[in-house]
């Protein structure tokens, strides 16, 4: 079953270990990458290394914005994929090692795409539910991929460009009020990150 309760300790390591990315050559290629893989399995979204970027560079914030939407969405195919044609062979390591993933959350989230469709594909790439649920869920239930490919990439990319439009727009300000707020920040984003882990299990 889910060991989601035991988990806020392993997602903050992992929130640091991403963050460590921005102060390397290697930012935008990281970026790409958890970008790619948070919309399959991983359970740190792309932002706080996003923000880090934008933050180090405003001028490139579009770009990184881009490339982040780019990726998440890329990733999500690929996590409908393996809804598609690994579930059967993977759904026991998902239910066991993924937070968010449940054989009651799936059943509900089957509803959902059910009643609403596009719709709940948008609020899952836009909000802080877990995108990776809805990814491999929509595979598995066999959702139109075109209209899951339209809702993936108007959906994150509004939640990127926004992230980066705001730091364009008040880099100095944001960046001395994160620099001032940062270890409270750290912990606030971490819940957020676990809360929507709990809205997933208990709320669907």
């Amino acid at each position: 079953m889910n060991k989601l309760p035991h988990r806020p300790r392993l997602v903050r390591r992992l929130y640091d270990w991403v963050l460590h990315w921005a102060d390397t050559p290697y930012g935008t290629p990281a970026l790409a990458t958890l970008a790619f893989v948070e919309s399959s399995f991983f359970p740190v979204p792309p932002d706080p290394l996003l923000i880090a970027l934008d933050l180090g560079k405003p001028k490139r914030s579009f770009y990184f914005a881009l490339v982040c939407s780019i990726a998440s969405v890329i990733g999500g195919m690929f996590g409908y994929l393996i809804g598609m044609g690994l579930w059967h062979l993977l759904a026991d390591f998902f239910f066991a090692y993924i937070p968010g993933f449940t054989p009651e959350v799936f059943a509900k989230v089957q509803t959902m795409y059910h009643t609403y469709g596009f719709a709940a594909v948008f609020i899952a790439g836009f909000s802080p539910i877990p995108y990776k649920v809805f990814t491999i869920a929509s595979g598995v239930f066999r959702l139109n991929f075109p209209l899951f490919v339209l809702a993936s990439a108007v959906s994150r990319s509004a939640r990127f460009f926004l992230v980066s439009t705001l730091i364009y727009l008040f880099g100095e300000p944001i960046k001395r009020f994160i620099d001032r707020y940062f270890d409270l920040l750290s912990v606030v984003f971490v819940v957020l990150v676990v809360l929507g882990f709990l809205a997933i299990k208990y709320l669907f």
